[in-house]
């Protein structure tokens, strides 16, 4: 069995190569990372510009690419043949800043694993909720490591993983994860989870730049949910880890019998 293994943080997320190396004890694996940052890009396909993969090497010795694509284009390269073995599964992550609710529809890391998908691939996105303190220090500052179990979440990702291996998933289902902000020995268990209601607090930023044309930044503050039992954001609260099967159908099936009422073909009368 071959791993795709990807995420939106991009090569030098410090959660890749642990992830990389808990899922190498259950299957062969291959990095297929962006080159920078994704987050929040959604799900980009690129048709109008050329894109770069590059082989380069990681700290194991083991072969990698590092692409200029965005998430899901990691995937699609790998599968439509740039590999030469197609991936069994995919695993996304783990992102640095949960996943929940609304998020999968902006979600680089989801939209990799809605990639997999659409081709037929089983796949897991895997996030981790970003405290405000995580946001302040930055990403890479030395001190997330202190604070952030890496190898304890990616050994729960190679079992879930595992999992997935050994049970597999219907089609045009993937697995949406989120690990709650805290120390790994205070996460309470997991939970099977449905999509939550993201709150956002976005806010306009309007400035001018030195030739006073007017530029805009989406700026606000972090966004928070409604924690309605059995949603991912009230795993996340209740600090459990939330597992949400997410399905490619988005169909609203009880407004199609509403909609007859409308009588929509007199419309063309």
């Amino acid at each position: 069995m071959l791993i795709l293994i990807t995420n939106d943080d991009g090569i030098d997320a410090p959660a890749l190569f642990p992830l990389k190396q808990a899922l190498d004890k259950i299957a062969d694996t291959l990095v297929f990372a962006p080159d920078h940052n994704w987050s929040a890009s959604g799900h980009p396909k690129t048709m109008h510009k050329i894109l770069r993969a590059d082989p380069i090497e990681l700290p194991d010795g083991s072969a990698a690419f590092v692409s200029s694509a965005p998430p899901p284009d990691c995937v699609a390269l790998a599968l439509l043949g740039l590999v030469e073995r197609r991936p069994d599964l995919v695993v996304s992550g783990i992102n640095h800043g949960a996943n929940m609710g609304y998020d999968v529809f902006y979600s680089g890391t989801v939209a990799a694993a809605v990639e997999a998908t659409i081709e037929g691939v089983p796949a897991i996105a895997i996030s981790r909720e970003r405290k405000d303190d995580e946001i302040a220090r930055g990403y890479h500052d030395q001190r997330q490591a202190e604070v952030i179990d890496y190898p304890a979440m990616s050994t729960f990702a190679a079992c879930l993983t595992q999992k997935v291996l050994d049970f597999g998933l219907p089609a045009n289902t993937l697995l949406n994860v989120n690990i709650p902000g805290v120390p790994w020995a205070d996460i309470n268990g997991i939970e099977l989870t449905r999509l939550g209601k993201r709150v956002y607090r976005d806010e306009l930023i309007s400035r001018e730049d030195p030739r006073g044309r007017p530029y805009y930044w989406i700026g606000g503050l972090p966004p928070h949910g409604v924690a309605d039992h059995g949603t991912d954001i009230w795993a996340i609260e209740n600090k459990l880890i939330s597992v949400t099967p997410l399905n490619l159908d988005i169909t609203d099936h009880h407004l199609i019998e509403d909609l007859k009422r409308w009588k929509l073909e007199d419309i063309l009368l």
